[in-house]
């Protein structure tokens, strides 16, 4: 074969640089001497450093969320040595970096960490627990993005403290990552939790299902949330067919409810952590509703992924035009397993149908950006700190529940028109792109859903109007199918407007921002007015509003009369019509519920489990 010398050169270079890729090798070991103040030590030790100065540096983002965090600020006393034990030089060109120089190709840093914060995205260290997300948790070099890594806990003598993580279990407390992007993605809980496990066979291979619950309840507690969860996790494999392929054949539930944690939940490859200050016992049913949405997770988002967010940026915001769906969708059927599994009734999910659709139909935020738009606000919401206020009341709809409710009018639309389901377009895009990992556009999920529905014309349209626009669908006509009428909870009932109102003898505070639809809004009042009279009364408590509101229809102009910045003014308000929405069973309102009502909720909200 005649090879260019390009080639020839690139091949030479490559057999150079081969036994130096293979040399590299990262080991952390992680203690917990000083748990009770929230401490860990951590060492890392980098082989097969190939360049002078090697960059050492701590994430700025985690998998999960989208935007910047800055974990750097939690670690402290770093220092580094070479493989003698000597003292390297370390400098810091930014926030979130050390240069590390004087090297013989190995360099230990050692350092020290604090965590009090035991959610999805950050640490929590105490006498109970050591809790680690490793973005917030592990510095890291540049250069050894392909490197295999070892990680060693040495957990403290008498804690009875056991590891949960989807790291590969090598050696008593020591796991193993094949590089970098799979370990800052495996999260691990060290705490003396309860652990269940079961086997799912499937295409010739059997999958271990891992429940490792941090918590303070029964164990007959921890067995009911066990068996339900059993139950969510046989409807999601329902949808699809089949598990995903989970590395090393496992996936895990890392749950911690203590009453340090903070609510949250996090998607991981071949795990999730799950959040609460809430026991098992008081909360069941919403920390399940948390865990069926992680776990759908492991099809929709990371492996059903954007392309957008491929590779995912640790020093960067990650931003993706597509979380309607990635996080949305997902919500859809995190709900929607929660009463395919019999663990909510039909009266508990039309409720919060309806929570969904309030939040939804009476935001003013489509006015503003469309869920495309409202995907890419991500970076400023997602767990983003900030100090300022700032106007999301008018202008943002999450994602989440904006893409949830989305789910909701494609799923009832493909049924009504097109005798298929939301079920079938996941499980089309599940072998387009999920099992292949490759990662989609919008332009992909739009030929997917022409190719599911038949109708190219009509794939189009819906993305044109409900995805890259802001209209919003027919939600009364499509749950009609279903037995289920949408109208208002309070017709003919005056308001003024939706705001939090808090109450003293001076009056009545706007205690949050008003939206731009409402009577408050377009009357001139703001957060931080202080309404003294309506309609000539003087306003000191709820009870006396409505009474003044009780004299009057939607529509009425009143005077009012209000305190901003030290001065009295005077406006007068046009009352709205109370807008919140109620979303009721036919057969708890005396309509009827015909043969083809009760065919059509049985195939969407029954159980798809065989």
């Amino acid at each position: 074969m005649h090879l260019k010398f390009s080639t020839f050169l690139g091949f030479v270079l490559l057999w150079l640089v081969q036994p130096l890729l293979a040399q590299q090798k990262v080991s952390y070991q992680l203690s917990f001497p000083n748990a009770v103040h929230h401490e860990a030590q951590v060492s890392v030790t980098f082989s097969g450093i190939s360049s002078d100065t090697l960059a050492v540096l701590m994430s700025r983002s985690s998998p999960g969320r989208y935007a910047l965090h800055e974990f750097a600020k939690n670690i402290y006393s770093v220092g580094a040595t070479d493989s003698q034990g000597k003292q390297l030089q370390v400098s810091r060109p930014n926030p979130y970096q050390w240069n590390i120089t004087g090297h013989t190709g190995t360099v230990t840093v050692a350092y020290t960490l604090f965590g009090d914060h035991a959610d999805g995205t950050y640490s929590g260290i105490d006498e109970t627990h050591a809790h680690l997300n490793m973005p917030s948790t592990l510095l890291w070099a540049r250069g050894f993005e392909k490197a295999p890594a070892y990680v060693t806990f040495d957990v403290p003598q008498g804690s009875n403290w056991k590891v949960a993580t989807q790291l590969k279990h090598e050696t008593g407390n020591t796991y193993f990552s094949p590089d970098f992007q799979y370990l800052m993605d495996s999260p691990a809980e060290l705490s003396n939790f309860d652990l269940a496990e079961w086997t799912v066979k499937e295409n010739g291979k059997s999958k271990t299902i891992q429940a490792a619950i941090h918590h303070q309840g029964s164990q007959a507690a921890f067995n009911a949330y066990v068996a339900k969860a059993k139950k969510i996790v046989a409807e999601q494999r329902a949808v699809f067919g089949e598990l995903p392929d989970f590395d090393f054949d496992r996936y895990t539930f890392i749950g911690c409810y203590m009453p340090q944690a903070v609510g949250d939940g996090m998607e991981h490859r071949n795990s999730t952590i799950l959040t609460n200050t809430s026991s098992l016992a008081s909360a069941m049913g919403r920390l399940l509703n948390t865990l069926s949405h992680e776990f759908f997770h492991a099809w929709n988002v990371e492996r059903i992924r954007p392309a957008s967010l491929e590779p995912f940026n640790f020093m960067e915001a990650n931003m993706s035009e597509a979380l309607w769906l990635a996080e949305g969708f997902t919500s859809y059927y995190g709900d929607l397993a929660m009463h395919r599994s019999g663990i909510f009734s039909t009266q508990r999910y039309t409720n919060d149908l309806a929570g969904d659709l309030n939040y939804v139909l009476l935001s003013p935020g489509t006015r503003y950006h469309s869920p495309v738009e409202m995907s890419m606000q991500a970076p400023f919401v997602d767990a983003a700190r900030s100090v300022d206020p700032d106007n999301r009341h008018n202008t943002f709809i999450s994602y989440y529940t904006y893409g949830s409710m989305i789910g909701l009018a494609l799923d009832l639309s493909l049924r009504r028109d097109y005798k298929t389901t939301l079920d079938a377009y996941m499980q089309a895009l599940w072998r387009n792109y999920g099992k292949p990992e490759k990662p989609y556009t919008l332009a992909d999920l739009e030929q997917t859903l022409a190719e599911t529905s038949g109708n190219k014309a009509w794939a189009a349209a819906f993305f044109r109007k409900y995805i890259h626009g802001s209209e919003l669908p027919d939600y009364a006509t499509l749950l009609a199918q279903a037995g289920m009428q949408l109208r208002k909870a309070s017709a003919g009932t005056p308001t003024l407007g939706s705001a939090y109102l808090d109450f003293s003898s001076a009056g009545a505070e706007i205690a949050s921002g008003t939206l731009v639809t409402s009577a408050l809004y377009k009357a001139g009042l703001e957060r931080g007015d202080l309404i003294t009279e309506v309609d000539g009364v003087k306003v000191t408590s709820e009870v006396v509003l409505d009474k003044v509101l009780s004299r009057h229809k939607p529509g009425d102009t009143v005077p009012v009369t209000f305190q901003r910045l030290g001065e009295t003014r005077t406006t007068n308000l046009t009352l709205d019509e109370v807008p919140t929405l109620e979303l009721v069973l036919y057969e708890a309102i005396g309509k009827p519920v015909t043969p083809a009502i009760k065919a059509f909720r049985q195939a969407w909200l029954g159980s798809k489990v065989q």
